[in-house]
């Protein structure tokens, strides 16, 4: 008589594209077990090396969160808290993400491995991203007081309202991604939906 698998406490899929094969994760008292496409596996939590969490909004989708998952060995797989359902809809799946993205921490937590949690964008990237704001504000400000000097008040006024959106836009991005450690008891409750 064939042994049946037992069942995960919890799963998780998307499609990361529109052609492309569902991503399953399912979270089982042996350990992470994943498909993607044609490669599949299963990884003790204790092996676990890294978990990254991360803000990664899209034109599409700007409500996108994103969880790189690194094994002891070096492979890597990605969860994204959205998925493909037309060509123009990506289909936020909150309550899922969070519910497999706890989990998961509760049980690399119980399992005692030594992940190292991560939240946000690289040092090195996230630098150099304020540097790149850094001389785009110097530069739209010169050109807003140009504006005003020169009493172009329309020019002025457009150049203060795509500041005010950049800064919106750009900024709520910067503030979640900026880099981090955390624990296994305070998730980053930013870069979760």
């Amino acid at each position: 008589m064939p042994e049946q698998q037992a069942t995960p406490d919890v799963s998780y899929a998307y499609k990361a594209s529109l052609i492309g094969s569902a991503h399953r994760f399912d979270i089982r008292d042996e350990g992470l077990s994943w498909k993607v496409g044609s490669r599949s596996g299963l990884w003790r939590y204790d092996d676990i090396a890294a978990i990254v969490l991360s803000y990664r909004p899209m034109s599409m989708q700007p409500q996108r969160f994103r969880a790189d998952l690194r094994h002891r060995d070096g492979s890597r797989i990605s969860v994204m808290s959205v998925t493909w359902q037309t060509a123009a809809l990506m289909l936020r799946q909150d309550d899922e993400y969070r519910t497999f993205i706890g989990e998961l921490h509760r049980r690399v937590a119980a399992a005692g491995a030594r992940a190292a949690l991560v939240a946000g964008l690289t040092p090195v990237l996230y630098f150099a991203g304020l540097g790149v704001l850094a001389f785009l504000s110097v530069a739209m400000a010169g050109l807003l007081v140009r504006a005003l000097a020169i009493g172009e008040w329309a020019g002025a006024l457009f150049i203060v309202g795509l500041a005010a959106l950049f800064g919106w836009q750009i900024g709520g991005f910067m503030r979640r991604n900026q880099p981090r450690t955390y624990t296994f008891d305070a998730l980053p409750a930013n870069l979760l939906p």
